[in-house]
Parts: C-alpha cells; structure tokens; sequence
C-alpha cells in the first residue's frame, strides 16, 4: 500500500532516517491518504528525541518541547515533527500531567485517539497500521484504540470528536465505543468551551449534520447543548410539519449551504420553539412569536461557544427574519421594509433559510410556501433595479442639507431621517430633494 509523500515530508523522515531514528507520517495524514482525500496537514512522528529532532535540521521551532513537538521549517512552511510518547495521567480529562519519551513506535500509536488515526507510513516500511486502521476505513467504523474508556478518561473532548469524525466521513461508531462515549459524556463539563465550539462547527459544516443525532443519543447535547434536547422533546402538532422540532431543525441544516453561519442559523432557527408553543382547542400547536425568542437564545448559546462577533451578529439576524412571510400577504412595500431593517446584504441567507425550512416541513400546503418565496424574490429584484432607498444613506437628503435648512445635529436631526426614510419605504418615489424637502418643512 503506497502512499505519495509530499517532498518535504519525505525530505524530513529521509533526514531523521540518515541520523540513525525511526520516522513516520502519522495520524489523519494517512487516513485521508487511504481514503484517497486530501490531508489538510501533515504530521510527522519519529523516535528521535526533540533535541535530536533539532540536531537534524538547520531551522526549528520549540512549539510544544514540552510534549515532544518541534516545527522544522521548510521554505515558508512548518511540518510538526513529535518523538514517540507515552502519555502520562489526564487528571482533568484534557491533557496529559506529564510525557514519557519512548523509541517504540507501538507505544506512540497505542496513546491515539481512534483506529483509523493510528497508521504510520514510511517510504522505507511502507503502512503500520497495528490496531486494525484499514479495516475499520474498509467498513466505515469509528473505532477507539485500545480500551474506550481509557481513551475518553484521558481526554473527554475524544467523545465529540468520534461523532464528527462519523459525520465528516459518513461512518458509524463502534458499539463499545459508542457504550463508552455515553458513559463518560458528562465529562464534557469540564472542557473548553472553545475546544468544544471547534469540534461542534466542524460537525455541523460536515457532509452528515444530522449525525448531530448521535451526539443526542449519546448525551453530548445534554451536556455541551441542552437547547437541542428540548427541541427534539417538542412535537409540532400541526398540519404543517411533520417532525418534532429537533427532528425539522436536521432537516433544515441538511438543505442549506455547508458553511458555519448557515448551519448554525439552520440548527438555532426555531430554538425559541419549546417556549412558545401553545395548544389550541383543537390540539394544534402554535409558536407565535417564536423567531424572536429564538434570536435571543441563539445569541446565548454562541456566546456560551465563545463564537466570534461576527457569527453571533450574522446568525441572530438570520433567525430572526427567518420566517417572514409565512402567512403570506406580502407586498413590495413589505419586502422593502423588511430589506430595510434586514439590511439587503442579507437577502441571499435569508431565502436560503427559507427554502430549507419549507423543505423540513411537510407537503400541507408547500406550495403555496414556495409560491410565496418566489414572490418575495421577486419583489426583491425589482426594489434593487429600481434603486429604492432602504437605509438613511440611500435618502435624498443628508445631515449636510438639514444643517443648511436650520436643523442642529443631534437627537432631531436624526429622528427627521429616520421619518423621512419610513415614509421613503411606503412611497419611494418621494425620494427626491424636493419632495424630501416639502415634507421636512413640517418639521421645523
């Protein structure tokens, strides 16, 4: 089994190999090799000690010394080279007390995460692969090395991440594994919200975001995101769906673009749901109200992830606009003022948004849903190629010629315009100087 090496890795092993030590690719490099995909990095392991790692190469870099780890710098780039380790108690279930170097490179493997990370690979030896790597990517299983309990003991975070390795890969969990993963799940309490951000974002941006089941049944979300169990507890009786919340919010992640801001817009759309519902007499259900709730939450949870500003600003937006327009009705004069407190720029989310929701939902009525999206994109078009006005910058008139009309900066002045720009968004053919002028002598 023959893997093609970049030049600079195999320059880097040959280098170690001419000095007497063992080196290797090692860990997702491999894996995404066997499986013919593109690694995203590269990571070398040898028996060679960090000073004699150093000793090898002109130009390095002390990363992680402390844990074996030295960049050796290659042109512009930098290839991680880490001795063969034993790792030593996790006393807080996210990083080894302290390391043990060994010159085995079972032992190294052993101290791994999952089979399928746990391959070596040199030119020289060609594949080592000692706990069953191939097989497990030949029947698409997501198996711990060694004993699972002692693997999610030593670092909790393993436990999301054998979902999303299931989730990016398409794989299932090994059932001992999986017995482990829910045993030791409430031991994500005690690790990074920021480590966990990581591991959730590339779940949801995967190829499989309705794995995000897994982590439910597992007991993850219980822990790390509580806001998924309610919602999966909270049916939709009602002849327009035909899941319960949770269940329609997979539906939704899996129809919109694979990017962060959507998914999460899609896996937070309707969290506000369990707190809004209310049964009528006739036992259906409704959630008034529902998309502003929602933002609120979505904001908590994100900044409980520790999410960017950014993220947090785009998502709670589009959450909270997500469904305009679902009992129809709609107007230009409506889409201009939704565009106007939308803002334009985020059109394009919104319908994508829209469209993924129709298609969670059931058929009672879905085209007249989409009927109305495409109204809406409709309008839209037309409010842009026309030009209207839909923010206080687009106006005719500005804080420069209110002054020249008498109007102080300050409180007024900006009250003027925002009335002007409410009456521009009912009649935008008033947004001339003169017309804005005649209205703004009311004023004065």
């Amino acid at each position: 089994m023959k893997i093609s090496l970049p030049k600079e890795v195999k320059y880097i092993i040959e280098q170690l190999n001419s000095a007497g030590f063992e080196a290797y690719a090692v860990g997702g490099c491999v894996r995404d090799s066997l499986l013919e995909r593109v690694p995203n990095d590269w990571d070398i392991t040898t028996s060679a000690t960090p000073q004699e790692i150093k000793s090898a190469f002109r130009r390095t870099v002390d990363t992680g010394i402390k844990h074996g780890t030295v960049t050796v710098l290659i042109g512009g780039e930098g290839y991680e080279v880490t001795t063969f380790r034993i790792d030593g108690e996790y006393s807080d279930h996210r990083r080894p007390d302290g390391v043990t170097f060994t010159r085995e490179l079972s032992e190294d493997l052993l101290r791994r995460d999952f089979t399928i990370n746990a391959m070596a690979y040199s030119e020289g030896t060609g594949l080592v692969d000692l706990y069953g790597g191939v097989d497990d990517l030949k029947k698409g299983i997501i198996r711990c090395v060694g004993n699972p309990d002692d693997r999610f003991n030593e670092d909790a975070l393993r436990i999301m991440r054998a979902v999303r390795f299931g989730a990016q890969l398409g794989f299932d969990i090994d059932e001992d594994t999986r017995t482990a993963a829910a045993k030791h799940a409430a031991e994500l309490s005690q690790v990074s919200a920021e480590r966990i951000e990581t591991e959730l974002t590339k779940l949801l941006v995967s190829p499989h975001p309705e794995k995000i089941m897994d982590m439910y049944e597992l007991g993850i979300t219980s822990v790390v995101l509580p806001e998924f169990d309610r919602m999966i507890n909270t049916p939709q009786n009602t002849p327009y769906h035909r899941f319960d919340v949770g269940r329609h919010t997979i539906e939704v992640m899996k129809n919109v673009p694979a990017s962060k801001v959507m998914r999460y817009s899609a896996l937070l759309h309707d969290v506000g749901k369990p707190d809004t519902r209310t049964t009528d007499n006739n036992g259906q259900d409704h959630f008034k109200g529902h998309a502003k709730v929602s933002e609120g939450i979505a904001e908590t949870v994100l900044k409980r992830l520790r999410m960017d500003n950014d993220t947090i600003r785009d998502v709670k937006n589009i959450v909270l606009w997500h469904d305009f327009g679902l009992k129809g009705g709609i107007t230009k004069k409506s889409v201009r003022k939704m565009l106007s407190k939308m803002g334009k720029e985020y059109f394009d989310f919104y319908v994508q948004i829209k469209r993924a929701d129709i298609m969670g939902q059931s058929d009672y009525r879905a085209d007249v849903s989409i009927d109305i999206l495409n109204q809406i994109i409709v309008f839209h078009d037309e409010i842009i190629e026309e030009g209207n006005a839909l923010t206080i910058s687009d106006l005719a008139i500005g804080g420069k010629d209110l002054i020249e009309m008498g109007i102080k900066p300050g409180p007024e002045m900006g009250e003027i315009l925002r009335q002007l720009l409410d009456r521009v968004l009912e009649e935008p053919e008033l947004n001339t100087k003169e017309n804005l002028g005649e209205i703004i002598k009311k004023y004065k």
